[in-house]
């Protein structure tokens, strides 16, 4: 609704947003008069409760103390039963008029009071109970005075003279709150006289200002595009006054950003592009990756395992002649997978105690295109901080699958897996474009070139659990 508003007034024409602005007038005196209103109601609300509490409380009987005194001393005389005597129901009264004193009251201090009534009014029930039990078990009217001189005729007292303070402290507060009512009346008569002068003064000035507002703009207008013109693309025109203004300021705007939009991406792609090209020639040739294979195969040479030396060589030629590629960029998945498999057959032998692995991507899939080494990064992170850091064997698992017109590649491994905290760095780093660690810098890299290749909806997805496993996923374009 608010938009809808707001729309409506930035539309406008010049005309009508000089007849809103006349209208806002009578916004502080509508304002004025709730507030007046509301405060007006409390104040005689918060009044009518303590004339309603002070009418409560004198219902409760001034000869409450007298009454009750003389039905206890006929209950001890046997003049009466509890039953045939007015006790129970004068207790009942008075907790009825002290829960209605409750609901009223607002005061702290009388509040207190009740809850000191209530208190005697509940000894003078556990009273009655101990003359009547008495009563029942013999006379021991000895026993029953003593209770009812002592404990009865005293609370009974310290009863009225608590009703007698609550009554006294709630006359004053009426006292002192219509004192503050008058106070309040004169303070809104003063407010009213000043909101009155300020909205004369606002009159004055709409009037003064407003005929200003519609040259201005104009005025506003044509420096900027002085200044467009002359090169500065950092201006902008900020001017709404009017559906006719708003639409020169709106298009002048979308010019310039668009300029911007414009030169700014031109220089990004350029700097990305640069990037991608050096860490694509730097993933090319893995100088620790090589040294440990050529370790490797030094080490099966002297073992007299030719057969293992000369798989492996020839796993590490293909390795490195899908790396180089003629120079291609872009490959299909059907090559991307046989790099990886190098790799993996390679690493295999250097670290056949920890890690095994599978390929399980369907044929379907061979034909989609990818940028060249994309998958090996994946998996040799699987390997570095997946499985190397886990106790006993894991496992690397290559899937694929075809989701509407995207070809899905996933990389999975059951090691140690990556915490929340961590996932989180990892995730925001690789969408915000902001390169981190070794690993999350070659993440990134794969990340960015599959954008520039294929678009913003493409790129990878890392979900993991920490302790149980790490997956990666691919998302390209599917190709038949």
């Amino acid at each position: 609704m608010r938009e809808k508003v707001t729309q409506v007034y930035h539309d406008s024409s010049l005309a009508t947003k000089i007849r809103y602005s006349y209208m806002l007038i009578s916004v502080p005196f509508i304002l004025l008069q709730i507030f007046c209103f509301y405060n007006l109601w409390n104040v005689n609300r918060n009044y009518e409760d303590m004339i309603n509490s002070t009418v409560v409380a004198s219902e409760f009987s001034l000869d409450f103390k007298k009454e009750f005194d003389y039905e206890t001393y006929l209950v001890i005389v046997e003049n009466k039963t509890i039953a045939e005597s007015s006790l129970n129901d004068m207790l009942n009264d008075a907790n009825r008029i002290v829960r209605g004193l409750e609901e009223l009251t607002e005061s702290p201090e009388n509040s207190s009071r009740l809850e000191s009534v209530k208190k005697y009014l509940e000894n003078l029930e556990i009273y009655i109970t101990r003359i009547e039990e008495n009563l029942k078990t013999g006379n021991k009217y000895e026993d029953n005075i003593e209770i009812w001189e002592n404990d009865v005729q005293i609370v009974t007292s310290l009863l009225r003279e608590s009703i007698f303070q609550y009554i006294y402290y709630e006359v004053r507060d009426i006292q002192q709150s219509h004192e503050k009512y008058q106070a309040f009346f004169m303070t809104m008569i003063q407010t009213s006289i000043i909101a009155f002068g300020a909205i004369m003064c606002l009159i004055v000035i709409l009037s003064y200002y407003i005929p200003r507002s519609i040259t201005r703009p104009i005025r506003k207008l044509c420096e900027v595009t002085d200044q467009v013109a002359k090169g500065d693309l950092s201006v902008r025109a900020n001017v709404r006054s009017g559906a006719e203004v708003s639409v020169l300021n709106d298009s002048l705007n979308m010019m310039i950003d668009k300029i911007n939009e414009l030169l700014e991406q031109v220089t990004k792609e350029q700097v990305r592009l640069r990037r991608a090209e050096f860490e694509l020639l730097q993933a090319q040739i893995n100088p620790h990756f090589l040294y440990n294979t050529l370790d490797a195969i030094i080490w099966l040479a002297e073992c007299g395992e030719q057969k293992k030396v000369v798989n492996m060589v020839s796993s590490l030629s293909e390795f490195f002649r899908t790396s180089l590629n003629q120079g291609k960029d872009i490959i299909t998945v059907k090559e991307e997978l046989q790099h990886v498999r190098s790799y993996l057959e390679i690493q295999q032998v250097c670290y056949q105690d920890i890690m095994k692995y599978e390929i399980l991507v369907p044929e379907q899939l061979y034909r989609s295109l990818i940028p060249k080494i994309t998958i090996q990064p994946l998996v040799e992170n699987a390997l570095y901080h997946g499985i190397k850091n886990k106790r006993g064997q894991g496992k690397i698992v290559i899937t694929g699958r075809r989701e509407d017109d995207c070809c899905l590649i996933e990389v999975r491994d059951d090691g140690i897996g990556i915490s929340k905290e961590r996932l989180a760095q990892v995730q925001d780093k690789i969408q915000h474009k902001v390169a981190g660690g070794d690993e999350i810098y070659g993440l990134y890299n794969v990340n960015e070139r599959i954008r520039l290749n294929f678009g913003e909806k493409y790129g990878i997805f890392i979900k993991s659990v920490y302790g149980e496993s790490t997956v990666v996923t691919i998302m390209l374009p599917y190709e038949e």
